[in-house]
């Protein structure tokens, strides 16, 4: 049991941290997209990076906040925007909205199957750990939206965002309760949140009006 334990808890890890790197690189592109200096991108990746495992952390009453008890994290991000910014420069013509919306997808998928699968193991109803699980997904992208005065994505009626992470969520709780293994499991919910999202990118797939 123990061992089961220590398993689930390095997949989460691993998989916030990959998190973490998608969502620092898509505040990276969208702060160099406004222009911002070194300060700014830092700034706003920190801040898309941390913001929605942030306010997961204080729904579920988990100290220290996850960026804390990892301060490599926090680092990191720091270590990247300083290289961040000159690449970018270099790369402005190569560098997408394309990138930025898989980087995002990637980071809406890792961190809403985290979320849910944190507040499943406190022992919440099953549509609290969804929603815990949409919230910590897409919070991060909401500030970096905000900071960079846009309209925050999952607030535009553009295609489906918050959707895919709500879906993701029931596939990853679907497979844990009939006893898929906890890989399987995350990895389902991961996948399908960000295929999802993807596809609604490329099809142009919306709620309806």
């Amino acid at each position: 049991m123990a061992s089961t334990t220590l398993g689930m808890n390095a997949m989460l890890h691993t998989i916030e941290f990959v998190g973490v790197l998608a969502f620092a690189c898509s505040g990276f592109i969208e702060a160099r997209r406004k222009r911002m200096d070194f300060v700014g991108v830092f700034t706003v990746a920190f801040i898309t990076a941390f913001g929605g495992g942030t306010l997961r952390d204080l729904l579920l009453d988990r100290r220290p906040l996850f960026w804390v008890e990892n301060q490599e994290y926090p680092i990191l991000i720091f270590i990247f925007a300083l290289i961040a910014v000159p690449l970018l420069r270099r790369l402005r013509h190569v560098v997408t909205e394309n990138i930025l919306e898989w980087a995002d997808a990637l980071g809406l998928g890792l961190f809403s199957v985290t979320g849910t699968s944190l507040a499943f193991e406190a022992g919440m109803p099953m549509f609290v750990c969804v929603m815990m699980g949409v919230v910590t997904g897409i919070f991060g992208g909401v500030l970096r939206d905000v900071i960079c005065n846009e309209i925050p994505l999952v607030f535009r009626r553009s295609q489906l965002y918050a959707t895919c992470a709500f879906t993701g969520c029931w596939v990853y709780l679907g497979m844990s309760y009939f006893e898929f293994t906890d890989a399987a499991a995350l990895s389902a919910g991961i996948i399908s949140t960000f295929a999802l999202r993807m596809l609604a990118v490329k099809f142009d797939w919306k709620l309806p009006a």
